[in-house]
């Protein structure tokens, strides 16, 4: 049996920590969907959802899912389906939004943490990655990105078949959520789970 995990949250929520910690402890049961990797051409205004930037610049609206190439995630998500992995895990902030995703998520995560901390986070990642000014950070946060995660990325959580605490270490999270995918990646999922309870 082959499963689909669809990891959702908000942004820098811990989403993408939990996936790729999945994939790192068990590398060769679970294929790995990064929704991120589907945005549209930022460079075709034709395609996707155009929004004003902080700078003033037209922009592609990152924070909106019709922003994302939903068939080719789809298409992807099949892919997966068809090789050898027990786990396909797609993460991502519409992971719980697509209709292509939730049509075929066996299990559904949302990765909650407070507005505060996810800001945080993001400007810290966006000074270190890409050393741009907070400033900007924070009034393209005001101008959109807080109102398009109310609109387009809380609301998925009431889909979720479990909530895990992105303020929690990796080893926590990962002991929640193997409680649902246990019997897929392991025949004794209890053991494993406890394994990740211990450690953490």
């Amino acid at each position: 049996m082959t499963g689909v995990l669809a990891v959702a949250g908000g942004t820098a929520s811990g989403k993408s920590t939990l996936a790729e910690a999945l994939s790192l402890h068990h590398p060769e049961s679970i294929a790995l969907v990064h929704i991120d990797d589907f945005y549209v051409s930022a460079h075709d205004r034709m395609r996707g959802v155009w929004t004003v930037s902080a700078t003033g610049y037209p922009v592609l609206d990152w924070n909106h899912p019709g922003s994302i190439d939903e068939a080719a995630v789809a298409a992807a998500i099949d892919s997966a389906l068809c090789s050898d992995r027990r786990l396909v895990v797609v993460e991502g902030l519409f992971a719980l939004t697509l209709p292509a995703v939730l049509a075929r998520a066996t299990w559904r995560v949302y990765v909650d943490a407070p507005d505060d901390v996810r800001l945080a986070r993001k400007i810290l990642r966006k000074i270190e990655a890409q050393r741009q000014d907070p400033r900007i950070s924070l009034l393209n946060y005001l101008q959109g990105g807080r109102d398009r995660h109310a609109q387009h990325v809380a609301p998925s959580r009431a889909l979720a078949d479990l909530v895990v605490d992105g303020t929690a270490d990796e080893y926590e999270m990962l002991a929640s959520v193997m409680m649902l995918v246990g019997p897929v990646l392991s025949e004794h999922p209890a053991l494993e789970a406890s394994a990740f309870s211990e450690t953490a």
